[in-house]
């Protein structure tokens, strides 16, 4: 990344980090991807029982890699036959793996899911939720964060699951309701009510879509 750049990010990061704080999330600024490796594998108990959704970020930090060869139990959704019970055990996971299809630049997390198994965890169930997020996802407010996720995020997760939605084609967001909308729940986190719960890494690289 261009040095002025990562230092814009890095001086912006205190600013998300201290509204994540606000509302009761604990955030960690990592600048590499190596960093935010490190961290991440300080916050996952040895032994916790670990899933994830859909997360490329912590698939391109080797976080998944690194738990599945480490002293953990990682639930592979991926070598699950049975899918259902694969997204019915994250709910009583130690902890789950995710990542945000954008954070706003006071701290508040857009996510938004097809089938609802990442959103749903991500607002209840497992002990604790761990948000890998790189730079490119900062927005600087909730109407850009939501316009990422819809035009930037969507387009792109549908063409790489090729899927049959307008997004696919066009490349921007038609409101559709086609059958295999991408984007059928949105959740909005602007607050935990349980410490410790939600931790955010924030990484000064771009990661994911």
């Amino acid at each position: 990344m261009n040095e002025n750049k990562a230092r814009r990010y890095a001086l912006l990061s205190s600013k998300i980090i201290k509204g994540l704080a606000s509302r009761n999330i604990e955030a960690f600024w990592a600048p590499t991807s190596e960093d935010a490796l490190k961290t991440a594998l300080s916050l996952v108990p040895k032994g916790a029982r670990v899933t994830m959704g859909g997360c490329a970020s912590a698939v391109e930090i080797g976080l998944v890699d690194a738990l599945k060869r480490g002293a953990y139990e990682f639930i592979d959704r991926d070598a699950i036959e049975d899918k259902r019970a694969a997204m019915l055990a994250a709910y009583d996971a130690d902890v789950y793996l995710s990542s945000a299809n954008a954070i706003t630049e006071d701290g508040v997390l857009v996510n938004i899911d097809g089938n609802a198994n990442r959103v749903s965890a991500i607002a209840q169930g497992p002990r604790m939720v761990l948000f890998i997020i790189g730079v490119n996802k900062i927005t600087p407010d909730l109407d850009s964060a939501l316009k990422r996720a819809r035009n930037v995020a969507a387009p792109i997760n549908a063409q790489r699951f090729g899927l049959s939605t307008p997004c696919s084609s066009t490349g921007a967001c038609a409101d559709c309701k086609s059958p295999d909308c991408i984007c059928c729940q949105i959740l909005i986190t602007r607050f935990s009510r349980h410490p410790g719960r939600i931790k955010v890494i924030l990484v000064g690289q771009d990661l994911g879509f």
